[in-house]
């Protein structure tokens, strides 16, 4: 018997930053993702990922076991440091996207 597939809720935030800030932003972003990482039971994966090309673009690819997961990462003190270090180091702040992955292996 096969197992039941499995789905997870994932986060894409996107941000344009400042050339002469990228490695202050990478500094504010590796902490938040460290620290969701080590300190929330519900979030399974946090990768930033400065995009190849030199324009400034930065995707955090976040996953959680659910969006209850998601609502209690944003009331963390970590994310609270890095949404207050990270506007003045970025160009823009794109639209967070939501979405659900799914896995066919459970």
């Amino acid at each position: 018997m096969s197992a039941e597939p499995s789905r997870v809720f994932v986060v894409i935030a996107e941000f344009q930053v400042k050339p002469d800030s990228m490695p202050a932003f990478l500094e504010a972003a590796a902490d938040d993702a460290r620290h969701s990482l080590a300190d929330e039971p519900g979030c399974r994966q946090f990768d930033v990922v400065e995009i190849a090309g030199g324009d400034g673009a930065v995707v955090f690819y976040e996953v959680y076991d659910d969006r209850a997961a998601f609502d209690r990462h944003l009331t963390t003190p970590h994310l609270k440091r890095f949404q207050a270090a990270f506007p003045a180091l970025i160009v823009e702040e794109r639209p967070v996207r939501f979405a659900e992955r799914y896995h066919p292996h459970g």
